[in-house]
């Protein structure tokens, strides 16, 4: 996309047709199954925007923290997948690099912001994107780190609901966390599931 057709270059609100436009999209949000727990053939697996919902959830009652703002993590969770409704839920194991899956998904963003209209609020979408993406932020490492905790919480429960051994999310956000909040947070789960194992 040039320049020259960039979302940010509107200066217009977003008109009800526009705002439809964009909700719409992100109804795939709601019907998207998140690939890992699929690829696991987990039953009734969790789409993208449960996820996202939790993590919203996760910033809203987490503690307040010197020099991090609340009420953006919020916000930073509710859009960190959002280019998923166009692109899907690219995993690992699909094969696409790192360049290449924010390639897309920055397409993607761009896309769904032009479909907005709305330029403040489409520049709000993109800058909490991106903050998220390049990790530039203490709210970024914040959220990154309630993506990990709500990907393992989720498999613990998956785990405890249909007997599942999931070994391989744990282990694959072992040591990557960031924050207090996220490593405390992190322990409990795992404590959980050691006592589950004992059980």
């Amino acid at each position: 996309m040039s320049s020259s057709s960039s979302p940010h270059s509107k200066s217009k609100s977003s008109s009800p047709s526009s705002a439809i436009d964009f909700l719409t999209l992100c109804h795939r949000l709601k019907t998207t199954k998140r690939t890992g727990w699929v690829l696991r053939d987990v039953k009734q697996p969790e789409s993208i925007a449960d996820h996202m919902y939790r993590m919203g959830i996760m910033a809203l009652i987490s503690h307040d923290m010197p020099g991090v703002d609340r009420d953006r993590c919020v916000k930073i969770a509710l859009v960190h997948d959002i280019a998923e409704a166009i692109v899907g839920d690219i995993t690992p194991s699909d094969g696409i690099s790192k360049e290449e899956k924010n390639r897309r998904e920055t397409e993607a963003l761009d896309q769904m912001c032009e479909v907005l209209g709305d330029a403040e609020r489409a520049k709000e979408i993109h800058e909490l994107w991106m903050e998220y993406e390049n990790n530039s932020t203490l709210e970024a490492k914040m959220v990154k780190d309630f993506d990990k905790v709500e990907m393992i919480l989720q498999a613990l429960e998956y785990e405890t609901e249909q007997g599942k051994n999931l070994q391989e999310f744990f282990n694959s956000t072992a040591g990557k966390f960031q924050t207090e909040i996220g490593k405390s947070w992190a322990a409990e789960i795992l404590s959980r599931r050691g006592k589950k194992g004992n059980d």
